[in-house]
């Protein structure tokens, strides 16, 4: 059994939704365990993460960047990364802005650099854009054009759930895909 862990933060539960369809996605795959961990909360406990074999990571973006919650969490692993505990678990990440751009791939560079400092392996988002194919933008997996990691809109003020399909499906698939990997690896032992 796989042990996953999405740690996010979520101010307005914008990020928080979109988690919740990264949850369902890696837990659609079998022989996979998947806690749904806050940042502020895991930021008092950091050493939690030792125990998880993959860590998807998701935040709002704030003025180009992570929430300064979240960061705090990241901050809070030092100790982790003097240590280096987290090497070799695999690492992923979401955000979600209000604009289609907002400067999420900064976010998405920030997460996938505290996962490289740790020593872990980055799995990106292997899926084409769809509206290439004729599907409609709004339906589109992947619409915003992201790799790095997920990537979605929520409108400015908008409840929790306002996403179009597009980005709560690319947010199943993400996890999905994640859950996959990470249940087809085989640990190497020194």
């Amino acid at each position: 059994m796989k042990q996953l862990a999405i740690v996010y933060h979520s101010a307005h539960g914008h990020t928080e939704h979109i988690a919740h369809h990264v949850l369902e996605g890696a837990r659609s795959v079998t022989s996979t365990q998947v806690d749904l961990l806050r940042a502020e909360d895991l930021a008092q406990d950091p050493d939690r993460l030792t125990h998880y074999d993959g860590i998807i990571m998701g935040s709002p973006t704030y003025l180009g960047g992570v929430s300064g919650t979240f960061k705090t969490f990241m901050d809070a692993t030092g100790r982790l990364w003097r240590q280096q505990a987290l090497q070799g678990k695999f690492a992923a990440g979401f955000t979600v802005s209000s604009l289609p751009s907002g400067d999420k791939q900064s976010t998405l560079m920030s997460m996938f650099v505290f996962g490289m400092q740790h020593g872990m392996l980055w799995v990106g988002n292997p899926f084409l854009p769809e509206q290439h194919q004729g599907v409609p933008v709004d339906e589109a997996v992947n619409r915003l054009g992201s790799w790095s990691g997920l990537m979605a809109q929520a409108g400015h003020g908008q409840p929790a759930n306002a996403f179009v399909s597009g980005d709560t499906k690319t947010a199943h698939l993400f996890g999905q895909n994640f859950a996959s990997i990470v249940g087809r690896a085989h640990p190497v032992t020194p």
